[in-house]
């Protein structure tokens, strides 16, 4: 077995990327004990970090000592290393084992965890890769690009890997390195409008607008990677995020979410080459393509609040009550189960996709 690397993205804010990421790698760990499992936080707000912490001030106080260590046990730290040409074969240095501080969580899931620095060093990044090479093989913009991604060839242990990146909707230089480091895309959603015109511009963003600007085009993330002839990650599943309310998806959501899937298929009706197994998949219309890439999932409501106050995942949160900051929280079981449920469907379509293993 290889290693395997998705990425979570989506230009707009608010739709659920780390929620969902923390949820996903909880699970993918769960139902596979013979890999390794690695979350990477290139958001500098690091809300999955705090939540596979355990969630609240102690999972803050934990996350400052990794900023603030002589090496940061963070994105930045190797980022800086590999950057500085430092040592960064020890992944011990930077990547940690979260359940050392989550005891809710598999041994076999591990972060590499976010920094608020990121911002900070963005100029730094952005200088370096638009730097002037010094000799025809030196290709400033490609290794800066290629930091993250080179980790995800590597393995922690014995096991190979699955890396889960989780990113800020900005399309700044840090979210390119994770775009590109990745072999295939998770696009969450939710069902609002903006949704649905986000996708035009994630497509734009990554893959060029159709019509290349006479004086910008040349100086656009998507040239930069046709002519460094990088590979760009495969569009995996669209993930609609917060249509189902309590009896189904109601009928304003479910109109949206159409929508969303049906801009998303006329994308795939162009170039059906930037989805996962297009070659292999039998999708002729707007319904087929529907069940072959989109998943849809329910509100966490309750639940998500729970889990990224306590850092708790679905399978162990098995109280009806959890206080969070002083206030009740009830959770039911039936929500619990649902959303449980749902998630592990979406990890099953995951390894049924890239051929790991069969969906159960």
């Amino acid at each position: 077995m290889t290693n395997k690397s998705y990425v979570m993205w989506n230009n707009k804010g608010g739709v659920g990327k780390s929620t969902i990421t923390f949820h996903i790698a909880a699970v993918y760990a769960e139902k596979n004990p013979e890999r390794d499992v690695v979350v990477i936080d290139m958001c500098p707000q690091a809300n999955v970090s705090m939540m596979l912490l355990g969630g609240g001030e102690k999972a803050e106080e934990v996350l400052q000592q990794f900023i603030k260590s002589s090496t940061p046990k963070t994105v930045v730290g190797l980022i800086t290393d590999s950057i500085t040409k430092s040592d960064t074969n020890d992944l011990s240095k930077y990547i940690i084992k979260l359940s050392d501080h989550n005891k809710n969580l598999p041994e076999n899931i591990h972060l590499l965890s976010g920094d608020g620095n990121l911002e900070l060093i963005a100029p730094l990044l952005s200088e370096r890769a638009d730097a002037t090479p010094l000799t025809v093989n030196d290709k400033p913009w490609v290794n800066i690009h290629s930091i993250i991604k080179d980790l995800t060839k590597k393995k922690i242990g014995d096991k190979p890997c699955t890396f889960f990146i989780d990113t800020n909707p900005s399309f700044s230089v840090y979210t390119q390195i994770a775009i590109l480091s990745a072999d295939e895309l998770l696009v969450p959603i939710n069902a609002d409008d903006s949704s649905v015109y986000a996708i035009t511009g994630l497509f734009n963003l990554i893959w060029g607008a159709k019509t290349k600007h006479s004086i910008y085009g040349k100086y656009t993330f998507s040239t930069k990677v046709d002519n460094f002839e990088m590979d760009r990650p495969k569009i995996a599943l669209l993930l609609g995020n917060r249509f189902t309310q309590q009896k189904g998806a109601a009928h304003a959501f479910k109109a949206l979410s159409s929508k969303a899937i049906q801009t998303m298929y006329k994308e795939y009706s162009n170039k059906s080459s930037r989805f996962v197994n297009a070659q292999r998949s039998n999708v002729s219309d707007k319904d087929a393509f529907e069940k072959q890439y989109s998943v849809e999932l329910r509100d966490f409501n309750s639940a998500g609040v729970v889990a990224a106050n306590k850092g708790i995942p679905l399978s162990k949160m098995d109280k009806n009550v959890y206080h969070v900051y002083g206030e009740k929280i009830q959770v039911s079981k039936e929500q619990r189960d649902l959303c449980k449920e749902t998630i592990e469907n979406l990890v099953s379509r995951l390894s049924a996709l890239t051929h790991e293993i069969k969906p159960a």
